[in-house]
């Protein structure tokens, strides 16, 4: 389980986005957003980099968070 800080995400739109890039990089895998919170959860086998980067790609800023 990964999780980013997404200071940019919104609204439902960010949240398609967001789940359209990380599954770019992984077609498997899970994602959950905490729009309140601007958080996102991907549970994945992909490197934390790899989701960051799609992210990223996507035109959202992001930080892993611990745990």
């Amino acid at each position: 389980m990964q999780r980013y800080r997404v200071p940019g995400m919104s609204c439902g739109h960010c949240v398609s986005t967001i789940e359209a890039a990380v599954k770019s990089a992984d077609p498997h895998a899970v994602i959950s957003a905490d729009l309140a919170g601007h958080q996102v959860t991907v549970h994945t086998q992909i490197d934390a980099g790899r989701i960051a980067a799609a992210i990223h790609s996507a035109g959202y800023e992001n930080e892993p968070l611990a745990g």
